[in-house]
């Protein structure tokens, strides 16, 4: 299919207006573009109740925003997010429209974890971070008001990454696990060699020299991109993890190690509902206020978890 109109729009306007997506001259800069991009990309999905909270990370308390529907009764079931932004850039603010948008449309709570970000803070900092607020809100569960036996993590891109390499973590504790991963075109392995790092390595926002060099701010070194906390693709074994959904964009640079991991996954027994969204880009899921396709795969990502968590 090609390139969706308001996708290509987005595309044309970045080209037009001289900026160049992730390619600014440091991480303060492109993280500053990114927030303030935002406002062009957020829209009001409805009503939620919302409150900002801590909870330990690996190295002290992290701030995390808790969105529940409104008037919904205790305890709750809940998705963990974990926002993208190539774990150099995003926050609470980056992606509060579309936590709101899962909250509202699936019927659950959902808590917004903002993780350490680098190059402040490298690998591991932010899996570690993670990890530690997935066990704090599987352990408090009751105090925050959610029901700990209906969990879900999930994120986008880097936050996919996230989400996945930590059931990978508590499965390997033998830790009770979330009983479900929602893993929006997420990062897999980062030493991919593959059709679309080649074929939308320029040209559709996110480029795969961008990538790398957010990779690069993050670990410190190439010899450990192969470790499965930052490519859970490169796992030994993928048995026993929770159920998922995986959506990948047709016109993204990490559209084929999403769809590899869906095969590793059900090749490993797991049950996985893949989705590739055609004409897309990479991150077009928070671009709901101009794409519309945006808002159509998050209430898909919705209907998967109200029936994995309401079920």
């Amino acid at each position: 299919m090609p390139l969706d109109p308001q996708c290509a729009a987005i595309i044309a306007a970045a080209a037009q207006a001289g900026s160049v997506p992730f390619g600014g001259p440091d991480h303060l800069t492109i993280r500053a573009g990114y927030e303030a991009g935002t406002a062009g990309f957020a829209y009001d999905p409805g009503p939620v109740t919302t409150r900002d909270t801590t909870l330990p990370g690996s190295a002290g308390a992290l701030p995390v925003r808790v969105y529940s529907p409104p008037e919904a009764g205790a305890p709750l079931p809940a998705l963990i997010f974990f926002h993208g932004g190539g774990w150099v850039v995003g926050s609470l603010a980056s992606h509060d429209h579309l936590c709101r948008h899962l909250c509202v449309k699936a019927g659950v709570a959902v808590l917004a974890v903002d993780y350490r970000l680098a190059p402040e803070h490298p690998f591991p900092a932010a899996f570690e971070d993670c990890l530690a607020v997935t066990r704090a809100v599987r352990d408090a569960a009751a105090e925050l008001g959610l029901d700990r036996r209906r969990l879900a993590v999930g994120g986008d891109s880097a936050g996919g990454q996230l989400a996945a390499s930590v059931c990978l973590a508590l499965r390997d504790a033998g830790e009770p696990l979330p009983i479900f991963q929602l893993l929006i075109y997420p990062v897999c392995d980062l030493l991919a060699e593959n059709t679309s790092m080649k074929d939308n390595a320029k040209g559709y926002l996110l480029t795969v020299p961008a990538y790398h060099r957010m990779c690069d701010w993050y670990v410190e070194s190439r010899e450990q991109w192969g470790d499965w906390r930052l490519s859970p693709q490169r796992a030994q074994d993928h048995r026993g993890l929770p159920p998922a959904l995986i959506q990948t964009a047709e016109f993204d640079p990490l559209r084929d190690e999403g769809k590899a991991y869906a095969e590793t996954l059900q090749a490993a027994g797991v049950s996985v509902d893949y989705r590739c969204h055609a004409g897309m880009i990479h991150g077009f899921a928070r671009m709901g206020g101009k794409v519309d396709a945006g808002r159509a795969a998050l209430d898909e990502a919705s209907t998967a978890l109200r029936r994995a968590l309401l079920a």
